[in-house]
């Protein structure tokens, strides 16, 4: 079992045909005020722990998201048990679900407005000392800042490595946040504007990370995927280029899904990688962050195609 601790949210994902850049006026930034139509509006099931089990569950792997969610959640606790993800971790309190408001321009740039509600109270979200299967590896992705310093404590204290997510929770980290959660990571995964706030803004470059974990993976949008060691070697993931483009929102949890999906397994970090990549693939090629799918026969058909490789003998799922 893989237990992930992060957000759980309603997404409502709006798509704007045009440029965000050719709204906006230089030298009015003082004053912004823009609209933009939009041609596609839908709702959506989402938030880092909801993502990244979906994509767990495609590859036929257990797991469980670990937080807090509002009396509104109803809906969405029906949908990832039809998907076969346990719900015995998550905590329910007197407030709305999490609620994510994600707007995309042409050139897959993104704006989104976020209200937290319930997960501010993730923190109170005990560890889930019955479930139907042991915790093997853990999750600390973005969430209320209680909460990924209670769960990456609760991981801790048990012995039970986890991966390291600050990713969109960067901004309401301290520092002091980060090092505490960092330092008991097995893995640290960021994208490329994530690691260059990390170092700029708080000193934690890629060595610096490296001290702490064992690998620092470091995602590069179309130009694939980085995993550093910390014996100094860097591995270069290859993009799997999608088939067609949809949308990019929840590229990065897929991609963390496989990520995981490879290391609870122990495989090499070149074929991890690979398995996350093409992920995160599949999950441009959908729209919404829970509405990709795939057969494994087909998954691992399309592994062989992109990357002229046998899939690793434990795919069967």
């Amino acid at each position: 079992m893989i237990l992930v601790s992060g957000s759980l949210a309603f997404d409502t994902v709006m798509r704007y045909d045009g440029r965000f850049s050719e709204q906006i006026l230089k030298g009015h930034l003082q004053s912004l005020s823009v609209a933009f139509e939009v041609g596609e509006l839908r709702r959506d099931f989402g938030g880092c722990a909801g993502n990244i089990c979906y994509s767990l569950a495609l590859l036929g792997e257990p797991s469980c998201p670990w937080g807090a969610v509002g009396s509104d959640f109803a809906p969405y606790r029906i949908w990832l048990e039809k998907q076969g993800i346990s719900t015995g971790a998550l905590h329910p309190v007197e407030a709305l679900t999490a609620q994510a408001y994600i707007m995309t321009d042409r050139d897959d740039n993104q704006i989104t407005a976020f209200h937290p509600g319930a997960m501010l109270a993730s923190g109170q979200a005990p560890f889930p000392e019955h479930l139907a299967e042991p915790v093997r590896v853990g999750i600390v992705a973005p969430d209320g800042r209680v909460g990924m310093r209670a769960h990456a404590q609760g991981f801790r204290e048990r012995s039970i490595p986890y991966l390291f997510d600050p990713g969109q929770a960067l901004g309401i980290l301290s520092q002091d946040d980060i090092a505490e959660i960092a330092s008991g990571a097995g893995v640290i995964a960021v994208n490329d504007y994530e690691a260059g706030l990390l170092g700029e803004r708080f000193g934690f470059t890629i060595p610096r990370l490296l001290e702490w974990a064992s690998a620092v993976v470091q995602t590069r949008g179309r130009e694939g995927s980085w995993i550093w060691r910390r014996s100094g070697a860097r591995i270069e993931i290859p993009p799997v280029p999608p088939r067609v483009e949809i949308d990019p929102t929840g590229c990065g949890d897929a991609y963390r899904a496989g990520l995981v999906w490879g290391w609870v397994r122990g495989l090499d970090w070149n074929v991890a990688g690979r398995v996350a990549s093409l992920l995160g693939a599949f999950k441009i090629e959908s729209p919404g962050t829970q509405n990709h799918r795939f057969h494994a026969a087909e998954f691992w058909a399309r592994y062989r195609s992109a990357f002229a490789l046998e899939p690793p003998p434990s795919h069967e799922t």
